[in-house]
């Protein structure tokens, strides 16, 4: 069997063109992803700066708001008798020592919004309510303080 030089020629330039084709398709498709994976990423970093600011100011407006709680309306204790600690809970308040006769101790933890209690301040809330509290004095080694 014998094939006609013209018809091989023109399926070897089909071959050829279906070859360049699939090529430029491949290329097409590699360059359409990769402009999308950008746009993409792009998208998904600005999302995260976004989520990352929104937390950050709502961790400022909690810790600004946990220092400043004494001052508003409906705070349980008089705000000169209150001790800003902070961790592991935010207030130690000494009710009646303004007067100069506390009266009781009072640990207050500060939330705002939805926020829960963490672990350590779930363990103080159960030492406390437990009455596992107790008083130490201690004393510095006269060796230690230094001379006048």
């Amino acid at each position: 069997m014998r094939i006609d030089p013209v018809t091989l020629l023109l399926a070897l330039a089909a071959l050829a063109l279906g070859l360049a084709l699939l090529a430029l398709g491949l290329r097409i498709g590699r360059r359409t992803g990769r402009l999308e994976a950008e746009r993409a990423m792009r998208e998904d970093t600005a999302s995260a700066r976004d989520d990352a600011v929104k937390r950050s100011r709502a961790v400022l407006v909690g810790q600004i708001g946990e220092q400043l709680a004494p001052y508003f309306p409906g705070f349980p204790c008089d705000p000169a008798d209150a001790r800003f600690l902070g961790k592991p809970v935010d207030f130690v308040v000494f009710p009646g020592a303004g007067e100069g006769r506390p009266r009781e101790v009072v640990f207050i933890e500060v939330k705002t919004g939805d926020a829960r209690l963490t672990a350590a301040e779930r363990a103080v809330k159960e030492a406390v309510l437990a009455g596992r509290v107790r008083w130490v004095e201690y004393r510095l080694p006269v060796r230690s303080l230094p001379r006048p």
